[in-house]
């Protein structure tokens, strides 16, 4: 069981992507996992080539606007992949036309379902603590939070695109503290990534909870922590064994009551 001290806990930092919207794993799993289903078979070397170049694609060049919502980056994220694939002579460029909406559409659905997984962990949290999202992403994470109907879920939101700095950068996590108004050993910091949220956050003196699925490495999937979870869901188990603690050693010790003789 993870070992946190929800007395110390005043607010709570989580990340975004591969946290919310996948439930722990790692995006290339559920974009890989896409391609099979719409039967773009490429080698696992050549997929992730792909996504490292669209990744630095839309790091360098401005294809995502504010007003995109998830299926609008997803489309052009999916698009950019398979144009690289298409011009390296891994799949035929003909595909990419058809099979970027349909690839797009399965992911879109994918996070769909993990963030209504998410929602009422994200909302009962939401009734006792302050939440900050803080993310690297695009320029358009509010967008994204509206469309999927979590963003009165969050006091805040600190977005690397934004504000100039990216997770493993721990200063990242201290603006989320900051933005909290706590002090980041009254934070709580919930994230995927063990190199880019858990020790950054645990770097600057936050507690951390790492919901650990499928990885981008097999260094990562073989890494151990005290405080790994497996759904978000844990997280409520935890806070209930919690607040059942706290009132069991809040309850009077019978015995250690003046006794009638």
């Amino acid at each position: 069981m993870a070992n946190i001290d929800f007395n110390r806990v005043k607010g709570i930092i989580f990340d975004y992507g591969g946290t919310i919207d996948t439930g722990g794993d790692h995006w290339s799993e559920v974009i890989k996992e896409a391609y099979n289903k719409a039967r773009v078979f490429v080698s696992d070397e050549e997929f992730r080539d792909a996504y490292v170049f669209a990744e630095r694609e839309l790091a360098r060049t401005l294809h995502i606007l504010p007003e995109h919502n998830f299926h609008d980056l997803l489309k052009i994220k999916i698009r950019i992949e398979l144009e690289e694939l298409a011009a390296g002579n891994r799949i035929p460029s003909d595909l990419v036309d058809t099979k970027a909406p349909e690839i797009a559409g399965y992911c879109y659905e994918a996070a769909r379902r993990s963030v209504e997984h998410a929602r009422p962990v994200l909302e009962s949290l939401a009734a006792k603590y302050p939440l900050v999202l803080v993310s690297n992403f695009y320029g358009n994470i509010n967008t994204v939070l509206r469309d999927f109907g979590i963003d009165g879920c969050f006091k805040d939101v600190i977005e690397s695109a934004v504000v100039g700095v990216r997770k493993p950068d721990p200063r990242i996590f201290e603006l989320g503290a900051q933005a909290l108004g706590l002090k980041p050993d009254e934070t709580l910091v919930i994230g995927d990534s063990y190199r880019k949220d858990i020790v950054p956050a645990e770097k600057i003196g936050c507690q951390v909870l790492w919901l650990k699925g499928k990885g981008w490495t097999a260094q990562e999937d073989a890494q151990l922590h005290p405080n790994i979870i497996a759904d978000l869901h844990d997280i409520l188990q935890l806070l209930a064994g919690q607040e059942a603690y706290d009132s069991s050693t809040d309850a009077p010790d019978v015995d250690s009551l003046p006794q009638l003789h």
